[in-house]
């Protein structure tokens, strides 16, 4: 099968003046584009009416990665502006290494969420003389306090949050804070304690705090805080997310494609469904490939397998560790295929696998399974007893599952 070059895309884009996909691959969708999560969202929406009303509600996102998590924290950051008349921030927090950073971060994204809105001068008002407004790109702002400064907010960090509500209050009924990617931080248990101080401190010193608290990381990472912890597992309100349905998957498509209208074919939209398996990182990943290479407004069930071959390559290159490349022996990725044969499964048991193999990968089986967990690309799923087994990371089934397919269409050539 054919696979058209880069030079190629860019000429059909211009053909068809397509300006922008409506597809996102590596960031979070856009909300009008968001589908399905309905119990997750109740649940928030829940914790957001109580918060409004003045009692501070805490909430752990969980997800593997490339769930959607970021995109859901989008949303209900939405929906807290939108409808409870809230102050919202997102924060990212893949650079902050400690609670000084993170503290940092959060008060900037504050300052530059309320720039131009009614109430930006209370804001000011509070940390003005750390503000920087800088206009060489465009207005731009920047929270700059001294260390000690950085280091009081840490350990005054419920007062700072009451001193924003009250400042706030005639124009917004509070304030959600989302603290997304906190992986780094959640493995401190400097933050675990800190967040359990701070939870304390809000409940026993203020009768009003309207604030809604929502960590973003992965499960994993709660369980680091609570083994530093254990009292935080009281405190949390836990919002759990998985992959999508066949039902939710179709939905995205149509609206993404039809909001640059172009046509999808029944086989074409049954295959895009099927490859991206219910995993939103996939989803934008097969849509965007399908986009630039259909060329006439219409997608063919053609156009579509060759979307989700492209979107294999994409996926090797962005979200794969090295280490996968690390698996020479032709043996072991003829086994990994086999067991990646179907709609990928992360967890999967040692009869699953032999049940698969020719004799010869039968031998080698016992090796297999001893390098897959030195390059951390497997490990050993003690929940679910001997034998079993799965994979350290969902996007690994997936890239193997896509590379058996790739490898299936050049064998039909």
């Amino acid at each position: 099968m054919y696979i058209l070059g880069q030079g190629e895309r860019m000429a059909t884009q211009t053909s068809l003046n397509k300006e922008r996909s409506p597809f996102t691959p590596g960031v979070p969708v856009p909300v009008d584009l968001f589908v399905g999560r309905e119990k997750q969202l109740e649940q928030a929406i829940r914790l957001l009416t109580q918060a409004s009303s003045g009692r501070l509600q805490n909430a752990f996102l969980l997800g593997s990665r490339g769930i959607g998590k970021s995109s859901f924290a989008n949303l209900i950051k939405e929906i807290a502006v939108k409808k409870y008349n809230m102050a919202a921030v997102h924060v990212f927090l893949n650079r902050a290494f400690n609670l000084r950073d993170m503290v940092k971060q959060l008060f900037e994204q504050l300052i530059r969420e309320a720039i131009e809105k009614p109430w930006y001068e209370k804001i000011k008002n509070l940390f003005g003389k750390y503000i920087s407004q800088v206009g060489l790109f465009g207005m731009s702002i920047t929270f700059n306090p001294p260390q000690q400064e950085l280091e009081y907010l840490v350990r005054q960090f419920p007062e700072a949050l009451f001193r924003v509500t009250e400042q706030i209050r005639d124009e917004k009924k509070g304030l959600f804070i989302a603290l997304d990617d906190i992986n780094g931080l959640a493995q401190d248990p400097d933050f675990a304690n800190w967040y359990k101080s701070f939870v304390d401190e809000a409940a026993t010193r203020f009768r009003n705090f309207p604030v809604f608290t929502m960590l973003v990381g992965l499960p994993e990472r709660r369980q680091s805080m609570y083994q530093a912890q254990p009292s935080l597992a009281r405190i949390f309100s836990i919002i759990e997310i998985g992959p999508l349905s066949d039902k939710e998957v179709r939905e995205f498509f149509e609206r993404a494609f039809n909001s640059v209208g172009i046509k999808v074919n029944s086989n074409a939209m049954d295959s895009m469904v099927h490859y991206a398996t219910g995993l939103p990182f996939l989803m934008q990943e097969i849509g965007d490939a399908t986009f630039w290479i259909d060329e006439d407004g219409i997608i063919t069930d053609k156009d579509a397998i060759m979307g989700i071959i492209t979107a294999a390559e994409e996926i090797g290159k962005k979200y794969l560790d090295v280490k996968v490349y690390h698996i020479k022996s032709e043996k072991y990725r003829s086994i990994l295929q086999k067991l990646c044969s179907d709609r990928p499964e992360r967890r999967f048991t040692r009869k699953s696998i032999t049940d698969r193999l020719s004799e010869d990968e039968k031998k080698v089986l016992p090796y297999f399974l001893r390098r897959m967990k030195q390059l951390g690309i497997i490990e050993e799923d003690r929940e679910a007893g001997p034998g079993s087994y799965r994979f350290a990371n969902e996007m690994y089934p997936v890239y193997f599952w896509l590379e058996q397919l790739k490898s299936s269409n050049r064998t039909k050539k």
